[in-house]
């Protein structure tokens, strides 16, 4: 982050304060917590939305033609199921 902003967050009390022990518990300040967790969440909805526009893309005749395919290697060892 080469360039940052302020802004004035309001939270509900007891929403901080679980915040404020978070980020003591994560060994960061209070700022940095923040700051990573709306990272966080826009990281979610990018990939989110990544996926959604990658499924429209899906061949779903091709996926059961690979998925049903007949043949190929038997296991290997350690595959087997449990």
């Amino acid at each position: 982050m080469s360039e940052t902003t302020t802004y004035p967050l309001r939270l509900p009390k007891s929403l901080k304060e679980e915040v404020v022990k978070m980020a003591k518990r994560d060994g960061t300040s209070l700022n940095q917590f923040i700051s990573m967790a709306v990272a966080e969440k826009i990281s979610a909805l990018e990939a989110e939305e990544f996926f959604r526009e990658r499924t429209k893309r899906a061949d779903l005749k091709m996926f059961e033609e690979i998925l049903y395919h007949q043949g190929g290697e038997a296991p290997r060892e350690g595959d087997e199921a449990e």
